[in-house]
């Protein structure tokens, strides 16, 4: 493979990663992919690839810079810590405990240790999943109730 042709598969691996990273970061299965990029011969294929991949990559992080429930969960933030609030037993702007970051955000835990590690827009996914599983705004009973969600 030409070296030219080497930095677009770089390229297509690099635009995936982005848009699985936002894919688990919103709870979402991740989007299939082949290794036809690395083994075909045909340059024209390896562009069509990367250029599908950017555009997976521009649509993910699109949709995860507006999750649902954005305005409710800056709601509770204002009412909980900060961001990186570091202090146990609840971490991060939306003040969640160990138990809670296991269940609802454990790649990120894995990944980055607890809340006050993450990006605000990872706890309000990770909040979100929580939402979508269920328990709706219900952890957060008081700040919930303050904001009017329940």
């Amino acid at each position: 493979m030409p070296a030219d042709d080497a930095g677009v598969v770089k390229q297509i691996h690099r635009y995936r990663h982005v848009t699985w990273r936002w894919q688990d970061v919103m709870g979402v299965r991740r989007t299939p992919s082949g290794r036809g990029a690395e083994t075909d011969p045909s340059r024209t294929y390896r562009l069509w690839v990367r250029s599908l991949w950017h555009r997976r990559a521009v649509r993910a992080l699109q949709r995860a810079s507006h999750p649902p429930h954005h305005s409710a969960w800056l709601c509770i933030h204002r009412h909980e810590g900060r961001w990186n609030d570091p202090n146990p037993p609840f971490y991060g702007g939306l003040q969640m405990d160990l138990g809670f970051q296991r269940t609802y955000g454990r790649r990120l835990l894995q990944r980055k240790g607890t809340a006050d590690h993450w990006t605000p827009l990872e706890q309000i996914w990770v909040a979100e999943r929580a939402h979508r599983s269920g328990r709706g705004f219900y952890p957060w009973p008081n700040t919930a109730r303050a904001c009017g969600l329940i």
